[in-house]
C-alpha cells in the first residue's frame, strides 16, 4: 500500500492516540486537583520554635534564614508543612505570643523579604510553611489596645474587655469584677488607673484579650489572614482558640476541689478555678466558620491547594473535638488538635491508647485525627514517658503510634533526634515569665525550648554567639549530623515511618481497627485499605512480650519496619523485645 492510501489509517490512529491522551491528562489533572485539595488529611506537620531552631547572624537568637538553611534536612526528613511559632513583632512578655504587629516579622527573625524567600525555597522542595494565628489577645503595646487604653471613648475602646470594678469608689479602685484567673497565675483582670476600669486578660498581663462580641476584631482577623496568603502561606495554627469569649454575666467560677471537698491552690498560690465562665463558650463556632469561610474564598495561588486551620483544642472529651470541624455545610478547622492521646496521657499504657484512639477512628464523623504528642509548652517526650533507659526505645513506639495511625501527623523540632527535656536548675536562669512566677513548683517552658541540637560542634551547629537558652551539655551525642550518619538511629527511624505513611496505600489511606484488644501491654492494630493490610504491633511494656494475632489473618506478613522485634512466620506468633514494634504487610 503507498503512502498516500496509509494517510486516512495513519490520521485516524493518531485523532485516536490524541483523544486517549487527552483523557488521561484530563484524569491525571482532576487526581492531582484532588490531592492538592485533601493535601492535608494524610500530612506531616513539623512545628518549629524558631528562636531556638539556627542563628545565621550571630546573635544568638534563631531566625528564618535558619529554616530556610535546613529545608533540605526537612524535605530528607518528609516533612509535608512547617508551622512557624510567632516570629512577629513583639516585646517578648511572653516570647511571641503577645504580638505588637501581625503584619510584618520581627528584626531579630528578620525581614518580611527572608519571609518570601522561606516560602519561595520551601516550594521549590514541596514544603508549606503556616503561621501561628493568636486571634485571642494582642500585646499590650499593640497600637489597638494603645488606643483602647487611651480614654473610654476611644473608636478602639471595644476592641478589648474592659469592665468596672467591684465597690470602685472615686478613690479606690474597688475590687477585680470576679474571681476568674490567668493561666499564668492571680486574678485575670488588671486595673488602670487612666480610665479607671480592669481589662480582661486570661493570660499574661501584657496579653488583653480582644472583644470578639465586636464585629470589627472579626473583619481586622480577616485582613491579617488575607495578607499572610498573599505572602503564600498555607494556613494557620489558632492558638488558645477555645478562649476568645467569656460568660457576658460576668459569674464567678466554681472552685476546683479535692476528693476530700478541699479547694485545690495551684502553682501560683490561687484558689483553683474550673475556667467553664471563660472557656468553649458556643460563639467560638460562629467565629471559626466565619473565618474559615473567608479563608476558603481567598485564591491559594501561591501554592495551590486548601488552606489549612490547625487548633490549638484542648479539649475534656471527643465529643467536644468532634464539634470543632463544624459542619460540611459550615466547617471550622481541618484539624483540630487530638491532645487527649499525647498531651493529657503521662505514661505508656496499652489500654487508654487503644479507647483513645478507637474514638478518634469512630468519633470524628469520619475525619482525620490531628494527633499531637510534643510541642513547645509541654516538657518532651522523654519527660512525659521516658524511664531514663529505654528512652529512645519508647519514643520509637510513640513515633510510631503517631505516623502509622490514620489522620495527619505534627510533632515538635529535636523530636527525630531525641532530644531531652533540660530544664534550668536556677531560677535566675528562667527565661520563662511563667517559671520565675512558680518557682519551684513550676520551672517553666525553657526546658523544652533549647537550641536544635545540629552537631557536636560548638553550641550544637545552632550559633557562634552565646545562645538564648544553653545547649544541653548532651549534644555531643545527641545531635543531627552524627544521627543522619546512623542506619540504626531515632531520624532514620522517623524518616522511614513517614515514607511509609507516604507511599503505603493502607497507611496512607485506610481504616484503623484494633487487634488483640484484651492485652494489657501490647497495642496492636490494622491499617486496612482496599489494597491491602498492615499489622502495626508496639509493645508498650519494658518486659518482652509475643502476640497472637491469628484472628486477623494466617498469611506469614511481610516485615516493612521493626525495632527489637523477630519476623514472624505467621501472625500467631509475634516476639517483641522491651518496648519493641512491628510492622508487617499482609
Amino acid at each position: 500500500m503507498n503512502r498516500t492510501a496509509l494517510r486516512p489509517l495513519i490520521f485516524a490512529m493518531s485523532f485516536i492516540a490524541m483523544a486517549l491522551l487527552g483523557s488521561s491528562l484530563q484524569a491525571q489533572t482532576a487526581q492531582d486537583s484532588a490531592h492538592l485539595k485533601d493535601w492535608w488529611k494524610n500530612a506531616v506537620i513539623y512545628e518549629i520554635y524558631p528562636r531556638s531552631f539556627q542563628d545565621t547572624n550571630n546573635d544568638g537568637i534563631g531566625d528564618l534564614n535558619g529554616i530556610t538553611a535546613h529545608l533540605d534536612y526537612l524535605k530528607e526528613l518528609g516533612i509535608d508543612a512547617i508551622w512557624i511559632a510567632p516570629c512577629y513583632p513583639s516585646p517578648l512578655a511572653d516570647f511571641g505570643y503577645d504580638i505588637s504587629d501581625y503584619e510584618n516579622i520581627a528584626p531579630e527573625y528578620g525581614t518580611l523579604a527572608d519571609f518570601d524567600r522561606l516560602v519561595a525555597e520551601a516550594k521549590k522542595r514541596n514544603i508549606r510553611i503556616m503561621m501561628d494565628m493568636v486571634m485571642n489577645h494582642t500585646s499590650d503595646q499593640h497600637k489597638w489596645f494603645l488606643e483602647s487604653k487611651s480614654s473610654k471613648t476611644n473608636p478602639y475602646r471595644d476592641w478589648y474587655v474592659w469592665r468596672d470594678g467591684k465597690g470602685e469608689t472615686a478613690t479606690s479602685q474597688g475590687e477585680p469584677p470576679n474571681n476568674w484567673l490567668s493561666e499564668f497565675g492571680h486574678s485575670a483582670w488588671q486595673w488602670d488607673p487612666t480610665t479607671r476600669q480592669y481589662y480582661y486578660h486570661k493570660f499574661y498581663i501584657q496579653q488583653p484579650d480582644l472583644n470578639w462580641d465586636n464585629p470589627k476584631v472579626h473583619e481586622a482577623f480577616k485582613n491579617i489572614m488575607r495578607f499572610w496568603y498573599k505572602h503564600g502561606v498555607a494556613g494557620f495554627r489558632f492558638d488558645a482558640i477555645t478562649t476568645l469569649f467569656e460568660d457576658p454575666t460576668l459569674a464567678d467560677e466554681d472552685y476546683v476541689r479535692d476528693k476530700d471537698g478541699n479547694i485545690i491552690i495551684n502553682a501560683a498560690g490561687d484558689k483553683q478555678t474550673d475556667g467553664k465562665k471563660t472557656e468553649f463558650l458556643p460563639q467560638v463556632d460562629d467565629v471559626m466558620q466565619e473565618m474559615r469561610a473567608a479563608s476558603d474564598a481567598y485564591p491559594s495561588n501561591k501554592f495551590p491547594g486548601t488552606h489549612l486551620f490547625v487548633g490549638e483544642t484542648y479539649v475534656p472529651n471527643i465529643a467536644a473535638l468532634a464539634k470543632l470541624y463544624g459542619t460540611p455545610q459550615k466547617p471550622e478547622f481541618q484539624l483540630p488538635m487530638d491532645t487527649q492521646i499525647g498531651l493529657e496521657t503521662h505514661k505508656l499504657d496499652a489500654a487508654i491508647f487503644r479507647k483513645k484512639i478507637t474514638e478518634a477512628e469512630n468519633d470524628l464523623n469520619g475525619n482525620p485525627p490531628l494527633i499531637v504528642f510534643d510541642n513547645h509548652d509541654n516538657p518532651r517526650l522523654d519527660a512525659r514517658f521516658g524511664d531514663g533507659v529505654h528512652d529512645n526505645d519508647i519514643q520509637r513506639v510513640i513515633s510510631t503510634l503517631l505516623f502509622t495511625t490514620r489522620g495527619a501527623a505534627l510533632f515538635y523540632y529535636g523530636d527525630e533526634i531525641g532530644m531531652k527535656t533540660t530544664p534550668p536548675t536556677r531560677k535566675e536562669d528562667v527565661k520563662d515569665p511563667v517559671g520565675i512566677l512558680m518557682w519551684p513548683k513550676y520551672k517553666g517552658r525553657d526546658g523544652e525550648r533549647t537550641p536544635m541540637q545540629w552537631d557536636d560542634s560548638k553550641n550544637a551547629g545552632f550559633s557562634n554567639a552565646t545562645p538564648w537558652l544553653p545547649v544541653p551539655a548532651n549534644y555531643t551525642t545527641i545531635n543531627a549530623k552524627a544521627e543522619e550518619a546512623d542506619p540504626n538511629s531515632l531520624f532514620h527511624w522517623y524518616q522511614k515511618l513517614i515514607a511509609l505513611k507516604k507511599t503505603n496505600d493502607a497507611v496512607a489511606n485506610g481504616e484503623n481497627i484494633m487487634l488483640d484488644v484484651n492485652n494489657p501491654g501490647v497495642l496492636s492494630w490494622e491499617r486496612k485499605s482496599a489494597t491491602g493490610v498492615v499489622v502495626v504491633v508496639c509493645n508498650m511494656t519494658a518486659d518482652a512480650q509475643t502476640v497472637d494475632l491469628s484472628a486477623a489473618g494466617n498469611s506469614a506478613p511481610k516485615t516493612l519496619l521493626k525495632a527489637h522485634a523477630a519476623d514472624p512466620q505467621s501472625l500467631s506468633k509475634i516476639e517483641l523485645g522491651p518496648y519493641g514494634v512491628y510492622i508487617g504487610q499482609l
